[in-house]
């Protein structure tokens, strides 16, 4: 049940402590327990640069950023937390109570203008953002200031739309993938153009599950990535870790050949085996990925949950590899026709029988949804699906009837522990972070380049001369 007051005027900027990704705060919660002073650096990367803020959005970016830093967790966020996140250790509940982001330390904005620059509102200009500090302190910045850039964009550069239709569209986007038979999350918050489109879109895909009910379809609605969007409807937020754990304990070993299991034996140190089960494959590939799991589990001492052997003492190896106890995997770059087939022959290759899940997370929409269910169905996986841009950011410029193109913007892990911090990932597109260590790093675990027809990160929600069939 949604409690929210929808007469109040529109929401502005991130208003919530919760109103984040559940992935940063498990990654935060792990981060808390193993790496809790480990200096990191954050950097900005717009992938659409034509798309350029003014200095008056920049400077309404800069008040939100700041405002950043007097939120905190609420006694009822504590109480849901507790409730909904049970993995969530309770020392790191306790750090929570009293956790602040200080963006006047650990953050730098600046606007680099196009051409002279003469201090003029209008003026448009590129923005960069660094971030620097402690990891545990910094890792909640990347979702609310994605979020806060697009909100600026089209608040201030692109304002040829409204609200009109939002939530009957993502009603019938819903009940389209329902009917289809899809299970599907709500992963908008990054790049959403503002809350109240989030908030709108996520009330749309609820009452299409509760119709797809009532007909008896196929699909489901899993749930919600925002953490606060969750906890306003009463249900548990959905997500696991992002690739930030693997570059950040990479970066900190300088250990790339190893550095994957680490943080795969780390993970499971942190919540146990079985819980939140899905493995991100793509940080150095996914070739690299599946060496290290198909090794056994070797249990840190702290490792909760552990089954106790005959003999009551804590074993130090599992006798199952981390592909048996992981539930499944996620595919977030490249073909995911060649994933599902790679995953098949891995997973027959270990002599694993178990259904796993993919979860496909990488610009999806519909169509992409069908598909991507069909092929994985047809090699025995259960397919999941995480939507995201398509859902929360999905307008038309009311002038022109032509779409109205979200910011492709990513904020990445750029050093931890004095190290560089890379992301190569299964399409060259993605490539992240020093490109000097990029290349090393591919020649030392023999990474073979790929690139893929649907990878172009300059247009992955469309262009702005596309005509929106209505």
């Amino acid at each position: 049940m949604d409690h929210f007051d929808w007469s109040t005027p529109f929401p502005e900027g991130v208003i919530s402590f919760l109103d984040t990704d559940l992935y940063k705060l498990t990654m935060q919660c792990a981060v808390f327990k193993y790496y809790p002073d480990v200096p990191v650096t954050y950097a900005f990367t717009n992938r659409t640069p034509e798309k350029k803020l003014s200095r008056k959005a920049f400077s309404w970016l800069c008040e939100q950023i700041s405002k950043l830093g007097n939120i905190s967790l609420s006694e009822d966020e504590l109480r849901y937390l507790q409730t909904h996140c049970k993995y969530l250790s309770p020392p790191y509940l306790e750090f929570l109570k009293d956790f602040r982001l200080k963006p006047r330390e650990q953050l730098k904005s600046t606007f680099k203008p196009i051409g002279a620059d003469t201090g003029a509102e209008d003026e448009l200009g590129d923005i960069h953002i660094d971030i620097k500090g402690k990891w545990v302190d910094t890792i909640l910045y990347e979702i609310p200031l994605l979020a806060l850039t697009s909100e600026a964009y089209f608040k201030f550069m692109d304002t040829d739309w409204n609200y009109d239709g939002q939530e009957k569209k993502a009603y019938d986007k819903g009940m389209r993938l329902l009917e289809a038979g899809c299970i599907t999350s709500e992963f908008g918050t990054r790049r959403r153009r503002d809350y109240h489109t989030q908030a709108l879109v996520f009330r749309g895909l609820v009452k299409a599950s509760k119709d797809a009910e009532k007909r008896g379809l196929p699909g489901k609605l899993s749930g919600t990535s925002n953490v606060h969007l969750a906890m306003r409807f009463n249900i548990a937020p959905v997500g696991t870790v992002a690739h930030e754990w693997f570059m950040g304990i990479a970066a900190i070993t300088d250990d790339y050949p190893n550095a994957t299991e680490e943080a795969l034996r780390r993970w499971i140190g942190c919540f146990g085996e079985g819980v939140l089960g899905i493995a991100l494959t793509d940080t150095f590939g996914t070739p690299e990925f599946l060496k290290a799991f198909s090794k056994p589990i070797r249990y840190l001492p702290d490792t909760p949950n552990i089954p106790l052997m005959d003999e009551g003492e804590r074993p130090t190896t599992s006798s199952r590899t981390y592909a048996e106890v992981y539930a499944g995997v996620r595919q977030d770059s490249g073909d995911p026709a060649n994933f599902v087939k790679l995953m098949r022959e891995f997973y027959e290759k270990q002599g694993i029988k178990d259904k796993k899940t993919i979860v496909f997370s990488d610009s999806l929409n519909i169509e992409k949804c069908i598909e991507y269910k069909r092929i994985s169905e047809e090699q025995g996986f259960r397919p999941t699906f995480g939507v995201g841009t398509f859902l929360t950011n999905d307008f038309v410029q009311l002038s022109t009837g032509k779409k109205s193109v979200p910011l492709n913007i990513v904020i990445k892990l750029s050093s931890a522990a004095g190290n560089p911090a890379i992301k190569i990932s299964d399409n060259i597109g993605k490539n992240t972070g020093d490109s000097e260590k990029v290349a090393q790093v591919k020649k030392l675990l023999g990474y073979v380049e790929k690139e893929w027809a649907g990878g172009d990160e300059t247009s992955r929600w469309g262009k702005a001369e596309d005509v929106v069939q209505s």
